[in-house]
């Protein structure tokens, strides 16, 4: 048994290692095995939880504290991702030639709350998870304030998130979590949880694999249906992430430019499922599509950024 379990915790530190390849290598499987992406749709709700809980297991919460002392620059950073990108994103791709659909699901995706999997990539490309932790927990609590009408007035789409539903989830996607990560470190104590960081990374890091899987159930029929389109919103989601992502870094600088950055990753990041759940029955199914289709630079970021990260904080110079 001990050495089974040796075997667990080597198998799991060496997925945190190679976790961008592996969230890559996640989502495309996902796009090129229909049943395996099918197979995977029950655990989207479970998955969300256990993710949650991974990463408040990882949390410093040092750093964490003090973040929440510096409360004007965390408002800075969710009004801006939460508010005002989604303006820009509207007054950009009012310029670029697309169909109605498209730029409408592009500007809905802005309005979204980050992705529950941000902080898990902060930690994977050498961010700051905590920071992002904090803003994407802030960014769950108020979107159905600001998505809801935000989405009408630069979108035309209806979105009605009823108070019951969205405290039952956030119930789900933070409280039961913080309520699993509290017992767990009271049990295991921090001599034991502190060693096994790299595994708990890699276990999270897998918890996101199967997601990405789950993400992907019936876009291949889609693509297949129309690829033109279905190229053209992957394109538009490219964009719109790293365009974001860039966005909200440059706004930033001044906060140092790991700050800057780990906000950028977040804005680019958007997290759609709370708008699935409440889409209008009579919406294009485009939209839920593109929804979709906006995993994909999603999972793909630490992959493609990580490399980019490294180069830029191996400066000392950089290293704020």
């Amino acid at each position: 048994m001990p050495n089974r379990q040796n075997l667990t915790i080597r198998f799991l530190s060496w997925s945190a290692r190679q976790g961008s390849g592996l969230l890559a290598l996640g989502i495309f499987a996902g796009l090129l095995f229909p049943p395996l992406a099918h197979a995977m749709v029950w655990f989207i709700t479970p998955n969300v939880v256990l993710l949650v809980t991974m990463v408040l297991l990882r949390v410093d919460v040092s750093a964490a504290l003090h973040h929440l002392r510096r409360p004007a620059r965390l408002v800075a950073i969710v009004g801006f991702y939460m508010v005002l990108a989604p303006i820009i994103t509207a007054i950009v791709v009012r310029w670029i030639p697309m169909d109605g659909v498209l730029r409408a699901a592009v500007i809905m995706v802005a309005t979204g709350a980050a992705a529950s999997s941000g902080a898990a990539f902060a930690r994977l490309v050498g961010l700051d998870p905590e920071l992002t932790l904090l803003a994407t927990l802030a960014g769950i609590f108020i979107v159905p304030l600001t998505g809801p009408p935000l989405a009408y007035w630069l979108a035309g789409f209806d979105l009605s998130i009823t108070v019951g539903a969205f405290m039952l989830r956030l119930a789900l996607v933070v409280g039961v979590p913080l309520l699993l990560s509290v017992a767990i470190r009271a049990i295991a104590g921090r001599k034991r949880l502190d060693p096994l960081g790299p595994a708990i990374d890699g276990t999270t890091v897998w918890l996101v694999v199967l997601y990405g899987f789950a993400v992907m159930d019936g876009l291949q029929a889609k693509f297949l249906a129309d690829p033109l389109w279905v190229g053209q919103a992957i394109l538009a989601a490219f964009l719109s992430n790293f365009g974001l992502n860039v966005l909200t870094t440059l706004v930033f600088l001044g906060y140092g430019l790991r700050s800057a950055a780990s906000a950028g990753l977040m804005s680019g990041n958007r997290n759609m499922a709370l708008y699935l759940a409440v889409l209008p029955t009579a919406a294009d199914h485009r939209i839920a599509m593109f929804f979709g289709l906006a995993q994909i630079p999603l999972f793909l970021s630490p992959f493609l950024l990580r490399p980019i990260y490294r180069r830029i904080f191996a400066r000392p110079s950089n290293a704020t």
